[in-house]
């Protein structure tokens, strides 16, 4: 059935956040605040092995070769300038503290918004959200979200346990951002070719590596702005096709 990916991606965030937040009142402040930095370091290193893997080709004479640079670049120029112009984080940032405010969840946990934000972007960046959901819909193939929904299990988890209950949140913006591409597939799969999903991982990869600096210094990048910079590489894809 089309759509049970997403399905059973959303309850494994849904079941990771409610099992960090139950641990996370076993742990004092100041083993939260270290397990935040060990975990921005590890998204970190997880953002630049990804970029690597798809920036570095072995030539067959043994020597390394560099792909992707300029439309890394590119992108995430591009993708920036629009987020900026549309003020994409802000957004996020709202929508966090007016979920927060709903009456019913009485919630003043302080890290609420930044656990939402934060949680969204992992969550939702990288090839394997368009890219699985694209294949649900298309063949009907939720393998690719059954194991993206193993590891959005384990990050929500030890997010929650740090952030607290905003990353339970991150599981909406998640469900309608693949339900879309799972609902359009029919109209937008057809150009997403080894190239694309290259560089949609590519571009994926760097925005992980801003978050893991986010969860690391502090804020110090607006990766929500940066989130446009996703949808260069599938208009180039299609630009592409209409030439050929």
């Amino acid at each position: 059935m089309p759509g049970i990916g997403t399905i059973v991606n959303t309850l494994a965030v849904i079941a990771g956040s409610l099992i960090g937040m139950i641990a996370k009142k076993g742990l004092s402040e100041n083993l939260q605040n270290s397990l935040l930095k060990a975990l921005g370091l590890a998204t970190m290193f997880i953002g630049i092995g990804c970029t690597m893997q798809e920036m570095l080709v072995i030539q067959p004479d043994g020597s390394l070769s560099a792909n992707g640079i300029m439309m890394m670049i590119i992108s995430i120029a591009l993708g920036t300038l629009v987020g900026e112009l549309l003020h994409i984080e802000d957004f996020l940032e709202s929508l966090g503290d007016r979920i927060k405010k709903i009456p019913i969840f009485k919630n003043n946990d302080s890290k609420f918004t930044e656990g939402f934000v934060t949680a969204t972007l992992v969550v939702c960046v990288g090839a394997m959200a368009i890219v699985g959901a694209l294949r649900d819909g298309l063949e009907g193939d939720p393998t690719m979200l059954y194991s993206k929904s193993i590891l959005d299990f384990i990050s929500t988890m030890i997010f929650a346990s740090t952030l607290g209950i905003g990353v339970l949140f991150s599981a909406i913006p998640m469900a309608l951002y693949q339900g879309f591409f799972t609902v359009c597939a029919g109209f937008i799969g057809s150009f997403f070719d080894d190239a694309v999903i290259s560089n949609l991982s590519l571009v994926g990869s760097v925005l992980i590596f801003g978050v893991g600096v986010n969860l690391f210094f502090g804020k110090q990048v607006k990766v929500g702005n940066m989130l446009p910079a996703l949808l260069i590489p599938i208009f180039y894809g299609l630009i592409r096709m209409v030439i050929a």
